[in-house]
């Protein structure tokens, strides 16, 4: 396995290694939009100072870009699509979401769970929140080769499959540029695991053309 492929392992690895849910926001109410995003440690600011991570750089864009709207991180380290759709509905009860941001499957594919539960877990999630009222996007992680081009091939279109099923957006890879481009060595933590706070920015530009044709819809 080369040191690329060694980087995006570890990065599904690093989504097990500490439990922690973080919320930057609270919705206000006033009829605005409400993102609520649920993932793993990809989007919770695993080892970063807080306001480094791809989501609290979201609210900051929207800010820039004087969209009122309030993001919600409800994000877990190590959480699995099962443990998402475990909590799901009392984050909908609770925040009232416009928008949903599913970031989830890393983990499923790290503890060799089934795909089709995968894909189910998925499905139901956003079934969930569509019945809830609120437009979701589904951002979508790969594995590397290594784990057998079969098992790549079918995880990764899990992803696609799920959002055309369901009508949902989707972003198919979350480190898209950053665990395949050039400077996949510079843009992780010391551990080789998580990406850095110069990663982040990218990670955001991954997710954001489509989240604001979302919200543009509106």
């Amino acid at each position: 396995m080369n040191r690329r492929h060694f980087i995006l392992a570890g990065s599904l690895a690093g989504a097990a290694a500490a439990w922690s849910a973080r919320v930057w926001a609270q919705p206000t109410g006033g009829g605005k939009p409400v993102i609520l995003v649920v993932g793993d440690s990809l989007s919770a600011e695993y080892g970063l100072k807080r306001g480094e991570g791809w989501v609290p750089l979201l609210e900051k864009r929207l800010a820039e870009q004087k969209i009122a709207a309030t993001v919600v991180n409800a994000s877990i380290s190590g959480d699995t699509t099962s443990g998402g759709r475990a909590r799901l509905a009392a984050l909908l009860t609770q925040h009232r979401p416009t928008h949903v941001v599913l970031e989830l499957g890393g983990n499923d594919a790290l503890r060799g769970l089934p795909l089709a539960g995968t894909e189910d877990n998925l499905t139901q999630m956003t079934k969930a929140a569509q019945a809830a009222g609120a437009q979701v996007l589904i951002v979508g992680i790969q594995v590397p080769p290594n784990y057998g081009s079969d098992y790549t091939r079918r995880f990764e279109a899990i992803f696609t499959k799920v959002a055309g099923s369901t009508k949902a957006a989707l972003v198919p890879f979350l480190l898209k540029g950053i665990a395949d481009g050039p400077e996949a060595t510079t843009l992780f933590q010391a551990d080789r695991i998580h990406p850095t706070a110069a990663a982040q920015p990218r990670m955001l530009e991954n997710v954001y053309p489509t989240l604001r044709k979302m919200l543009g819809a509106r």
